[in-house]
């Protein structure tokens, strides 16, 4: 005859007595990662293609929610449409191999853009307030630029089509944008950069993007 293989209520107790003891905490611990990747999160600069606005070791604050809310380390989105928008420092995959880059968009669908000596045109319109100098309004935001290393590689006059975004670099001479990997889709974007809350040598600060 064969040995019973029914669990002993003894076994039973300490599992159960396990589960009520660290379910609440790995409810935490999932509601926590499931906030990080749709809600939001932080990105580390590795490089200064976005200076003098950000500088290399920033942490920034990044609102994952401002061009909708996805399902947890997927692209399928649950809810929201918000689009990026001129302006916006955003965090987004690259075209070419999936890294996750952070730049400023520059011209949206609809838009015809163009670039020269690192000074952009939108609509045939120059963004500078004032001739020679080195800021842009670009959206509701006056931008300043880095131009110690020129202005890059230029842009003939192009119309952005609908649901592609062209991003650049605040440091628009050393800056591998969409200038070298091309135009961005909406979808590829994953969240809006809300401010730099720690700076390498300062430590905690908070500078709005």
């Amino acid at each position: 005859m064969t040995a019973s293989t029914t669990p002993d209520p003894g076994e039973r107790a300490p599992r159960a007595a396990w589960l009520r003891d660290w379910a609440p905490s790995l409810l935490l611990i999932a509601l926590l990662v499931v906030a990080r990747s749709s809600l939001a999160n932080h990105y580390h600069v590795p490089s200064g293609s976005m200076q003098p606005t950000l500088q290399p070791g920033d942490r920034v604050l990044v609102d994952m929610r401002a061009y909708g809310v996805r399902v947890p380390f997927t692209g399928l989105g649950l809810w929201g449409s918000g689009r990026p928008a001129p302006g916006d420092v955003v965090v987004f995959r690259s075209p070419a191999d999936g890294t996750r880059l952070i730049k400023r968009v520059v011209a949206v669908g609809g838009q015809t853009v163009a670039l020269v000596d690192g000074r952009l045109r939108i609509d045939g319109r120059p963004l500078q307030p004032d001739a020679g100098g080195d800021s842009e309004r670009i959206g509701d935001r006056l931008v300043r630029l880095d131009l110690a290393d020129g202005g890059g590689p230029d842009i003939a006059p192009l119309t952005i089509p609908d649901d592609m975004v062209l991003v650049l670099g605040d440091h628009r001479g050393r800056s591998a944008d969409g200038r070298w990997f091309g135009l961005v889709p909406r979808q590829a974007f994953y969240g809006k950069a809300l401010g730099v809350y720690w700076r390498r040598g300062e430590g905690p600060v908070w500078q709005r993007l």
